[in-house]
């Protein structure tokens, strides 16, 4: 049998337990929070005055946080292209033979609408906080959105489900990092929002890393094959492409980068730490039935955050100024 064949026969054999899946990682939209939960009511007399305190509080916050903040909620308004790229990973159908979609789309598609409420709470705040320019915000959504990108991943499960496992915790550091200095900077609308968007972040974490270990489960060489694959390239940010109006693909994101290390939002330190956590989580040191190949891939992933957190140490973030057309009046 061919490992593509192996693959969606693993996808199918999890599919069974989708449900699961979904009632124990996913909850319904009339359950969990959505984003009028955490703006002001604009139905209420008491809208303007809100409006404006958020405003005057948004001052006290530099521009580096607020830069960070664009590109998380950019990052996160770009669903879209996550959504897209999942559907088409092997053992996804949509619109299969009985006429819907399998268990697998309808996982995609519930975690997605549960994604989407953070670019968009995130949006309005952005929005209100009077802080950045929004047209230039919406001009790199849509570039971002319309450029897409290469994870590496073709359509392979197994290293689309690292990816995930990997993003959603990067995610989560971020989002849970802003919610920490929103609070010490006295903000603590944004710090709540940006906290339980965390949450979300971290429960999405788990059920990816859940989906991963059954694969180890069915077929643990060819898993264990594929993290190492996706660690050696390294994983690619959904961000990589960030640019501004009327700039080349791929230009932004390293000064992005060093402005979210700088702020302390998301560092080489994390990017370590995360690959840690997912050694620990698999337990790949437990795993045993490995062929040689595989048993060598093991040994590169144990040894990779040490080797990775000495060159972190390494790195010296510069303090320079950069200038966001996100920062800039509206002319």
């Amino acid at each position: 049998m061919s490992l593509q064949n192996i693959r969606l026969e693993v996808m199918q054999t999890l599919e069974k337990n989708i449900n699961l899946f979904v009632d124990k990682f996913l909850i319904s939209p009339e359950k969990i929070w959505q984003p009028t939960d955490f703006l002001p009511n604009s139905q209420s007399d008491n809208f303007i005055d809100e409006v404006e305190e958020i405003r005057e509080i948004s001052k006290e916050l530099d521009d580096d946080f607020w830069v960070v903040l664009v590109g998380d909620t950019i990052t996160e308004e770009a669903l879209p292209t996550y959504e897209s790229w999942l559907l088409d990973v092997e053992g996804v159908s949509q619109h299969n033979s009985e006429g819907g979609d399998n268990g697998w789309a309808k996982w995609i598609r519930a975690w997605t609408g549960e994604e989407n409420r953070h670019g968009d709470v995130l949006n309005k705040y952005l929005y209100l906080s009077g802080r950045v320019n929004m047209r230039e915000v919406e001009i790199t959504t849509q570039h971002l959105i319309a450029d897409g990108f290469d994870i590496g991943t073709a359509r392979d499960p197994y290293k689309n489900f690292v990816y995930t496992s990997f993003q959603e915790l990067a995610t989560y550091i971020s989002h849970n990092n802003v919610a920490k200095i929103a609070k010490e900077k006295g903000h603590k609308l944004l710090a709540k929002m940006s906290k339980i968007i965390a949450g979300d972040e971290m429960r999405h974490h788990l059920a990816y890393v859940e989906f991963v270990r059954q694969i180890f489960n069915y077929d643990p060489s060819e898993m264990m094959l594929a993290f190492q694959q996706m660690m050696k390239h390294k994983i690619v940010m959904p961000a990589m492409h960030l640019r501004e109006s009327f700039e080349a693909k791929g230009t932004l994101f390293d000064q992005f980068s060093v402005v979210a290390q700088r702020a302390g939002v998301y560092t080489g330190f994390d990017y370590v730490s995360i690959i840690e956590k997912l050694n620990n989580a698999w337990q790949i040191d437990k795993i045993s039935g490995l062929t040689a190949e595989a048993e060598k891939a093991r040994d590169y992933l144990m040894k990779l955050p040490e080797r990775m957190y000495r060159i972190t140490e390494r790195i010296i973030i510069p303090d320079t100024k950069f200038e966001f057309k996100w920062m800039n009046p509206i002319s």
